[in-house]
């Protein structure tokens, strides 16, 4: 089984209007995994790009909930309205799925993960599993959670994926991007490192800008997670604006950065 994560910057504008989709791109990753499927297994994971992103700051969702129920209630409804955006994103995806013959369902994130302080502290995969032996391609995302310490908070996907790797044991990891991979130095300045030992993460953090430049904390934490997800996985970072690249990860022969154990 293998996990491809569809990075917000993949299929939307962060920085353009609240909810614009790709739908382009987006179906052209549909097919190249249908081009695998059913011989090989999947399960995708996508971010919020411009449809969570927008609310969760919008409404301050990592703050979690105050005791004053007056600025609570308000939060709560950003809470929900969050998630809404998030099911819009979902039924993008779903629908290009189905349109190339793969039977994508969807799985509600916030309906099988608790967090604590952000982190995943209980997730239940019964049903994940269950699909995806019956040869179904789960479709989860990142999404807003109920919190036991702030009352509520985001999840991400990187984090999701961590937790499901652990769970699932897949093959192989895929994390796709609108950058060529991992660079040594900010895209395009740096050099475009093919692979990366687990060892070398922590000190590629220190060089790096780990600024957090959205809610759910970017690049720094796609590598904190793939420094976890290496020890049950292969991991991968490509382009998936390239048409084709995707593709060469699940093969095991692609363009990107590969993370070795």
């Amino acid at each position: 089984m293998i996990i491809v994560k569809i990075g917000g910057s993949v299929f939307s504008d962060k920085d353009g209007e609240p909810e614009n989709f790709d739908h382009e791109t987006v179906r052209g990753l549909a097919e190249e995994i249908g081009r695998f499927y059913p011989a090989e297994r999947f399960l995708i994971v996508h971010g919020g790009g411009s449809f969570g992103h927008h609310y969760a700051k919008k409404y301050g969702i990592r703050e979690g909930l105050p005791e004053d129920f007056d600025v609570a209630r308000e939060r709560m409804i950003g809470f929900t309205r969050t998630h809404q955006a998030m099911l819009r994103a979902n039924n993008n995806f779903l629908d290009h799925f189905l349109e190339v013959g793969i039977p994508a369902f969807p799985v509600a994130t916030s309906s099988v993960f608790i967090t604590e302080n952000g982190e995943v502290a209980y997730g239940d995969v019964e049903v994940i599993k269950k699909l995806l032996k019956l040869r179904f391609v789960p479709v989860l995302f990142g999404d807003v959670s109920v919190d036991l310490a702030k009352g509520i908070d985001i999840l991400s996907g990187d984090q999701i994926i961590t937790y499901l790797a652990k769970m699932l044991n897949p093959k192989k990891v895929i994390f796709l991007m609108d950058v060529d991979g991992i660079y040594d130095g900010k895209p395009g300045e740096g050099r475009l490192l093919q692979n990366i030992s687990v060892d070398e993460i922590d000190s590629l953090l220190e060089r790096l800008d780990c600024s957090a430049k959205d809610v759910t904390g970017g690049i720094c934490n796609k590598l904190r997670e793939a420094k976890k997800i290496a020890r049950f996985s292969e991991v991968w970072f490509v382009n998936g604006k390239i048409p084709g690249r995707l593709e060469g990860a699940i093969r095991g022969d692609g363009f990107g950065t590969r993370i070795v154990h």
